[in-house]
């Protein structure tokens, strides 16, 4: 295109389409529908990081308080009410990293490959859409923008010589009005005024012609330029479409509301609620922790130099084949025989046992702060003896220790009149004894 259409493109004199270079707006929207798809790609991607987030943020928040329930001291149906809670953030942490997956898997990806068809980069820069674009409005608007430049020389040329004929007219004028006016020189100006006349005349039809000329092409020019105009209206069409489409889809994958999982999980938690039952719990905390929990109540126990040991009372709770146990023995050939152990026998680690139940203090009921409230017993001196175990011994009680020929511990507590000692394991662990299974360290 030449130099003096290009001058044209830039001194243009409305905002309308029609006009020379306007068609330029309609070229942009080719470059600014690629950069839309980034946009909201750019979305996508941002929506689904806040997803991924928000899920995360339910799990960590429903491992923490499900481990605070289960060591709570909360219990029975509204236990599991409130646990319901954490399953309910765990189930939809699960559906938001569903939302997350389909945001960028599906449509991400789609708009991406959308965008990728529909727009092709150049060697040079640039997309080889927008070229089109361009040379197809300029192919067109250049026959009309040509017949405009030349109407824009004839009304300049024109102008000039209205001014001219303006300016000779009033010079003639003038002189007339003056008294010592000079024929020969009044001759001059009425020449120059007829010439004028003559040139304005001239330059007029010449300019009447060019719009002629210029009405005749612009049925063509504007043809030409609806063409042109209609195909990258149809370019545009397909972007708006494919963007209503995809924006329907992320909303199918964002609401929640319409997935029949998300309505279960939101079911469960109702039902569960409404399971809590406070005369069930009460029931349950009555028999497990309350007067309802079974009792070991204190029976006589016999003694037989033909058994190993006695068991406590404890023990008179395991019958097997409908006989009562009152004494077996653990022990191999090559051991000696296990003490006897009674109740007696085991007072020292029911002190610290009976009101061990979470750090809540001793026995409010003791008259000595621990162990039975009904017994006196006289506290026992404290020492600390090492020893060496001269045989194997697994403790039949939660009270016994367990320990292997050679293992090193320390007795913490005189024999009874039963044979039995307390001692201490290098792991901290306490515990009864038989005296003869082991040695002092000299």
């Amino acid at each position: 295109m030449s130099g003096s259409y290009d001058d044209s493109m830039i001194d243009v004199s409305s905002d309308s389409f029609w006009e020379v270079g306007n068609y330029k707006r309609t070229v942009k929207r080719v470059d600014d529908g690629h950069r839309l798809c980034n946009d909201l790609m750019s979305c996508l991607h941002e929506r689904a990081r806040i997803e991924k987030s928000y899920a995360q943020q339910l799990t960590e928040w429903a491992k923490r308080w499900r481990q605070l329930i289960e060591k709570g001291p909360q219990y029975g149906t509204l236990e599991r009410a409130w646990g319901a809670l954490c399953t309910e953030a765990e189930k939809v942490s699960e559906l938001h990293m569903e939302v997350k997956a389909a945001l960028m898997g599906e449509d991400y990806e789609r708009l991406k490959n959308w965008q990728k068809d529909a727009y092709h980069k150049q060697m040079i820069g640039g997309f080889k859409e927008t070229k089109e674009a361009e040379d197809g409005f300029r192919k067109a608007q250049k026959p009309w923008a040509k017949k405009l430049k030349e109407v824009e020389t004839m009304k300049k040329t024109y102008h000039s010589a209205c001014k001219e004929e303006k300016l000779a007219t009033s010079r003639e004028t003038n002189s007339k009005l003056e008294s010592n006016n000079n024929p020969e020189a009044l001759k001059k100006l009425q020449d120059k005024v007829e010439k004028c006349q003559q040139e304005m005349q001239k330059t007029k039809e010449r300019y009447e012609k060019s719009l002629e000329e210029l009405d005749k092409v612009t049925p063509q020019y504007m043809e030409n330029m609806e063409q042109v105009f209609e195909q990258w209206q149809q370019f545009e069409d397909k972007r708006i479409r494919f963007f209503r489409e995809l924006l329907l889809e992320a909303k199918q994958h964002l609401d929640l509301s319409t997935n029949h999982r998300f309505q279960t999980i939101y079911h469960t938690l109702e039902d569960t609620v409404s399971a809590a039952d406070a005369e069930d719990d009460l029931k349950w905390f009555r028999s497990n922790h309350g007067p309802g929990m079974p009792m070991n109540w204190p029976q006589f126990e016999d003694w037989s130099i033909d058994l190993n040991r006695t068991l406590s009372r404890r023990d008179k709770k395991k019958p097997i084949d409908g006989v009562t146990l009152t004494g077996i023995s653990q022990t191999g050939s090559d051991q000696p025989i296990q003490p006897a152990k009674t109740s007696s026998s085991a007072s020292s680690m029911e002190k610290t046992q009976d009101w061990s139940d979470e750090d809540t203090g001793a026995n409010p009921f003791s008259t000595n702060g621990d162990g039975n409230p009904f017994e006196d017993e006289p506290a026992s001196p404290v020492i600390s003896v090492p020893v060496r175990a001269l045989y194997d011994y697994e403790g039949q009680e939660q009270d016994e220790l367990t320990f292997k020929a050679g293992d090193e511990f320390t007795k913490i507590g005189e024999e009874d009149d039963q044979g039995w000692c307390k001692g201490r394991l290098k792991d901290g662990r306490t515990g009864l004894y038989p005296a003869n299974y082991v040695e002092d360290i000299q």
